[in-house]
């Protein structure tokens, strides 16, 4: 149970950051932004504040932000349609009912003669007992279609995402992404502030109990100065000294409280990933608590770490790494298990890794992820006018879909490795 807590918990943080980016943009470009949502399917719980309904939903694999002028409007006025107008306290028509219209009393009934409810702003026609007077009426901005009971904002042109300069719908699409590479790094700064961060200094880090440099009398922060009479300066240089000493002793010349004195310690030997015997001590890299140092120390764990993943990735379609090594959810979901183990702050730590992953598969040029809807901006830039939104949308659905049969694949691969 503590893992499924643990799962959510961090998928949903990785999904609210990436939506939160989308949302900050878009409402800063001033996009009308109908729905905040974490995962798919049915609502299980709701809130509407300004404009946007914040809703989370049943199915926690993924998020989205619904832009009004992303998706099609459902809610059209067509000449021949009879609807209820209301107006506000200016006289122009806040809410345009479509039907059910005998519930609200107040409400002007019309035939609708012409309707331009995006740029224009108003409606034309006749009212029912005055079907020989054609009269115009002008729509508020901030107007609402009254249907099946429920009020659905209307998005006048310059409040839709494709209204937009092309920079910011490109900022309003990228920030995603961006904010899972800023959660990681905020991540990995805290860390350096309360767990404290690696440096290459030649410094005894923490020591194991049943290490060589504990029976030895090392202590956690003497200072190394040299190993069998050879000066050294680094963590490198001590390490590789070590590890090619397996059952030897050495002479280790170190400074503590001031003082300098020779301690001997005999390496013990242990077998590497490529077979070999090497030596080991027992003793962790030092570490250092500073919050001037963890900020750049920060911003190098997030290079080092989008290197590796994107180096990954690049094998991935080189060949070189096989589908069966990619994970879905169920194989995610058994990582975490594993690292959840091990303590709050490697969870954390896995946290920020997985941000990174997100981040750079929605980079991704494949259509439907963020990095595709990019893709079709630069073609756009290059030809100076957008791709047809008709054509654009059957890629991104192609996309998808492919894209959820990767997923299936994904899914089963990983249940076949950890369940059968």
């Amino acid at each position: 149970m503590n893992t499924v807590i643990a799962f959510i918990i961090i998928f949903g943080v990785l999904v609210f950051v990436h939506e939160l980016g989308h949302l900050v943009f878009a409402k800063r470009a001033g996009i009308l932004c109908r729905e905040f949502a974490i995962g798919f399917g049915p609502k299980v719980f709701s809130f509407k504040k300004q404009e946007t309904v914040y809703t989370i939903r049943l199915l926690p694999i993924g998020g989205f932000v619904r832009m009004a002028g992303e998706d099609p409007e459902v809610i059209e006025v067509k000449p021949g349609y009879h609807v209820g107008l209301m107006f506000d306290g200016k006289g122009e028509v806040n809410k345009v009912v479509i039907n059910n219209k005998d519930k609200y009393p107040d409400a002007k009934i019309i035939e609708v003669e012409y309707a331009d409810l995006e740029r224009e702003l108003i409606i034309r026609g006749y009212e029912l007992n005055e079907e020989e007077t054609l009269k115009e009426y002008k729509v508020s901005k901030e107007s609402y279609f009254v249907m099946d009971g429920q009020e659905i904002q209307n998005a006048p042109y310059d409040r839709q995402f494709g209204s937009k300069t092309l920079m910011q719908r490109t900022l309003a699409i990228f920030a995603g992404p961006m904010m899972n590479f800023i959660l990681a790094f905020l991540i990995f700064a805290f860390l350096g502030m309360v767990q404290g961060y690696y440096i290459n200094e030649a410094v005894i880090g923490e020591l194991t109990p049943d290490g060589a440099a504990q029976s030895s009398g090392l202590q956690q922060g003497d200072k190394v100065l040299a190993i069998n009479d050879e000066s050294v300066s680094t963590w490198e240089e001590v390490v590789k000294i070590i590890q090619v000493n397996a059952n030897e002793e050495l002479l280790f010349l170190v400074e503590r409280d001031g003082q300098s004195m020779n301690i001997p310690v005999t390496p013990k030997s242990e077998q590497a990933e490529n077979g070999e015997a090497r030596g080991v001590i027992g003793v962790f890299m030092p570490t250092e608590k500073s919050v001037l140092g963890a900020i750049p120390k920060a911003a190098t764990e997030t290079y080092t770490w989008t290197k590796e993943i994107i180096t990954g990735l690049g094998k991935l379609v080189t060949g070189q790494f096989s589908i069966d090594m990619l994970s879905g959810p169920v194989g995610i979901y058994k990582s975490t298990e594993v690292v959840a183990e091990s303590g709050i702050f490697l969870l954390m730590r896995w946290t920020a890794v997985l941000s990174i992953n997100l981040g750079i598969i929605n980079l991704l040029p494949i259509p439907a992820l963020d990095g595709g809807r990019l893709m079709f901006f630069a073609a756009e830039a290059v030809r100076g006018k957008p791709i047809d939104r008709h054509k654009e949308g059957l890629v991104h659905f192609i996309g998808f879909a492919l894209l959820m049969l990767l997923m299936l694949v994904v899914t089963w691969n990983d249940i076949q490795k950890f369940f059968l």
